[in-house]
């Protein structure tokens, strides 16, 4: 009996379904198979789903959901070295062209033919299987699990986004966001020797669910619903009380903008130092209003934060492997395959209990 290779697929806008589809080839000597056995559900997955696009990536045929993975690799390509059958993995899910500018210089998250896992047009990994480069498979120690395998994503973005910051050792840092993306963002920062890690979030349980995690503190802000204030001003205002309250003296060292939400870009701003740096790693509103005036004249090192760059997925592997985080505290909530379509829905609730939600792999 021929063997089949079952995927969960986003057809069109909000329309989902299961496949049987044909086991995929490696496409090349430098390609490994590999059997997936867990898959984390990140917020661009339920985008995709939702609306059918990000920016200039949009859904125009069929593709597999999923980016967030680990597995077993089941087959390999004559001149692959570095893995072998047997070995488990975690997948980055982004193969750069190796050729242009960006990918040379070490800055492949900007290379424009990047074949990125559920990204239009490409097919992602909530399938049984998947054919990924091989040097973009990072062998797991022993005691990591498939599904720590499948969290280095997320950590890896978070450490791109400290990356980006060129955080030191002895700063102090602000995260505006408690939820994935954010709660990792403060437990890297720590791990790289930030003297104090701040985070930021309307949610109550997520704030506390930081402080356990990664952050020093917590602040809860509360934003004033009267309509005679100015939103800016409100956002002005708690990025005054979080200075006050913390002791930051002229405002953070970094900035951390991992929600998107507005009012947190506007207090981020606010609440930076004089020469201090500010990363923009949410996505929320594709325009929003924001405080140039004070960034100017506090004269801030702006930077935008996407993906991950050469290192970032090693060094997420030995945060894990050396203890220093343990992402498995995050989920939250763990699906069969089967249940996909409830996993994103769970996502999609935005509940605050609900943090990381797992798929398990067809026969994992």
């Amino acid at each position: 009996m021929t063997e089949v290779n079952p995927a969960f697929v986003l057809h069109s806008v909000k329309n989902v379904s299961f496949e049987n589809r044909e086991v995929p080839k490696p496409r090349d000597d430098h390609d490994v198979r590999v059997h997936i056995e867990q898959t984390g559900i990140c917020g661009s997955d339920v985008h995709y789903w939702q609306r059918g696009r990000i920016g200039d990536f949009v859904l125009n045929s069929p593709i597999v959901l999923g980016h967030e993975s680990a597995g077993t690799v089941v087959e390999v390509g004559r001149k692959v070295k570095n893995v072998k059958v047997g070995d488990r993995v975690a997948i980055e899910p982004g193969v750069p062209c190796r050729r242009c500018d960006y990918c040379r210089s070490g800055a492949y998250n900007l290379c424009a033919d990047t074949i990125f896992a559920a990204t239009p047009p490409w097919d992602g990994t909530l399938q049984k299987y998947y054919i990924v480069a091989s040097d973009f498979c990072y062998p797991l120690p022993t005691h990591m699990s498939a599904e720590d395998g499948a969290l280095v994503e997320p950590i890896a973005v978070a450490v791109q986004i400290c990356k980006v910051a060129g955080l030191r050792a002895g700063q102090t840092v602000l995260v505006f966001g408690c939820g994935p993306i954010g709660a990792l963002s403060q437990a890297v920062a720590k791990a790289y020797g930030a003297k104090m890690v701040i985070g930021v979030d309307i949610s109550k349980s997520r704030a506390a669910f930081a402080k356990s995690f990664g952050a020093d503190d917590v602040f809860v802000p509360e934003w004033p619903s009267t309509p005679s204030i100015d939103p800016v001003d409100a956002s002005r205002e708690v990025a005054k009380q979080i200075v006050n309250q913390f002791d930051l003296g002229d405002g953070a060292d970094v900035v951390l903008e991992c929600s998107g939400a507005e009012s947190c870009i506007q207090a981020g701003v606010f609440a930076a130092k004089k020469g201090g740096t500010y990363v923009q790693a949410g996505m929320g509103k594709e325009n929003v209003t924001f405080p140039i005036t004070t960034a100017c004249i506090r004269a801030l090192n702006i930077k935008g934060s996407i993906r991950y760059t050469t290192g970032c997925y090693p060094s997420a592997v030995d945060l894990i492997a050396s203890g220093k985080i343990n992402p498995r505290i995050l989920v939250t909530h763990r699906f069969k395959f089967e249940q996909a379509l409830e996993a994103f829905e769970q996502v999609k609730g935005g509940q605050e209990d609900t943090l990381k939600v797992m798929i398990e792999g067809v026969g994992a």
